[in-house]
């Protein structure tokens, strides 16, 4: 089934438009003929089995892999991303799971790793104590200390900080890849509620990896289904329900296994 509102809607040009994506690995297809839109200040849910290819589109974003076919296009300008860099300096960063997060230093330093602020030849730590601590601050993220080892932290604050350094990177584009996996309720809740923060602001377009729907459901305008390497299914949350969104990826689950196609 699929339910694709217009790209061209109240958001006006997209901030990120995906036309006719296409990526194999050998004689695996992983994506054959993908097309999303993500409006400005949208929060976009893409969902889907393991090894329906959000993983691979996600990368293709952020400047890992190159598509064997299609367009992108951010902000109505159209773009060959050749780099993770080149993702970046476009506006777009991605946050992964394992986060990209150095353990041993505390929470202002992993907050502008790479980008460190100098004071010559030495880092301004106090300047960087600061921003950080502000930054945080006005993102709603509640860290004790911004002198923490980011090792001594949980995984909800560990996720805040990765999200909030992309941002106060000038990110306009952020991709969250399970976000949520393997946390608590109240970590969960955290990061949710630093999504809908960064949506009220409208700054932000955000696509969503997660297998947890009702979370999905709670925060995102839309939902997108990836399956055999398409979408399939592009509803508003207010139009879907999780029990719809169940059934579908139920059903794919045992057509797959029986051999046969999804309806």
């Amino acid at each position: 089934m699929t339910d694709t509102p217009d790209p061209q809607d109240a958001t006006g040009t997209p901030a990120l438009q995906v036309e006719h994506i296409a990526k194999r690995f050998g004689a695996v297809a992983a994506l054959t003929d993908v097309s999303l839109h993500l409006g400005k200040g949208e929060v976009l849910g893409l969902i889907g089995d393991n090894g329906a290819g959000k993983s691979t589109l996600i990368k293709i974003l952020s400047g890992f892999h190159r598509p064997d076919s299609g367009r992108i296009t951010v902000n109505g300008e159209e773009v060959t991303i050749k780099s993770v860099d080149h993702a970046r300096s476009l506006g777009i960063d991605t946050v992964y799971q394992d986060l990209a997060l150095i353990d041993e230093l505390t929470v202002y330093h992993n907050m502008f790793l790479n980008r460190e602020v100098v004071r010559w030849p030495l880092l301004s730590n106090r300047t960087m104590r600061r921003l950080a601590r502000q930054h945080l601050d006005e993102l709603g993220v509640r860290i004790p200390s911004v002198d923490a080892e980011v090792a001594k932290l949980s995984g909800g604050q560990r996720q805040a900080i990765a999200v909030a350094r992309s941002v106060y990177s000038d990110a306009r584009i952020l991709l969250l890849d399970e976000p949520l996996a393997a946390m608590g309720a109240k970590e969960g809740a955290l990061i949710l509620d630093l999504v809908r923060d960064l949506k009220a602001r409208g700054e932000v377009s955000i696509i969503i990896i997660a297998h947890n729907y009702a979370q999905v459901l709670e925060v995102c305008d839309r939902i997108n289904l990836l399956q055999h390497g398409r979408i399939t299914f592009d509803k508003a949350t207010a139009d879907t329900s999780l029990q719809e969104l169940t059934d579908l990826v139920v059903a794919e689950y045992r057509a797959t296994r029986t051999g046969g196609a999804s309806s």
